[in-house]
């Protein structure tokens, strides 16, 4: 094993699972996660050398975004594209997703820790790709704003509308299924 290879290993694999968790966000799909991750790899592997100064794991999840943006464009994934509204998409909202409690003792809690996990995970997946790759990087990987922006090619503004409008989003589609959330307990309740 050479040296360089050696220090890529030592600065890019620590990063492979937030890599793999966006592409698979992204893609919405394991497979195509996968391939997407490992022509990141290689094609920041083949780059390496030409990285100065900054940190390697902005770049490499740029690296990975666009991977997986050049395979939704050859499975034409993009129709679920959305475009910047300036007046919308400028309002920014503090508010972001609450994380679920942990409760390991009571089944009923249980139950309804991972019902509510599912409904926001269907609901992150139910978002436009710009959206949903803001939300992961920032609500999943703990990004900050500075280096969301530098994965994603935008300025800290655009970031900052997106998550907020993203977060809107969430709440409204979190919002709706409640209702039918709570019906579909009382079903089993009464069962």
């Amino acid at each position: 094993m050479t040296d360089r290879t050696l220090r890529f290993e030592t600065a890019a694999l620590p990063h492979l699972p937030a890599a793999y968790n966006l592409a698979r966000w992204l893609l919405r799909d394991d497979r195509e996660a996968e391939d997407a991750v490992q022509e990141a790899y290689l094609r920041a592997f083949r780059f390496y050398d030409a990285l100065r100064g900054e940190s390697v794991r902005p770049w490499l999840l740029g690296i990975v975004r666009n991977a997986c943006y050049d395979c939704m464009r050859q499975h034409r994934h993009l129709a679920d594209q959305v475009e910047f509204d300036e007046l919308r998409d400028s309002q920014v909202d503090t508010a972001g997703i609450s994380a679920l409690p942990q409760d390991g003792g009571d089944p009923a809690a249980l139950w309804e820790q991972r019902s509510r996990g599912r409904r926001v995970n269907a609901a992150i997946e139910a978002l436009a790709p710009a959206f949903r790759e803001v939300i992961v990087l920032r609500e999943l990987e703990g990004m900050p704003y500075e280096d969301i922006a530098r994965v994603a090619g935008i300025p800290v503004g655009t970031v900052m509308s997106r998550l907020s409008r993203a977060r809107a989003l969430l709440r409204d589609a979190l919002r709706e299924e409640a209702p039918a959330a709570k019906q579909e307990r009382e079903r089993d309740a009464n069962a």
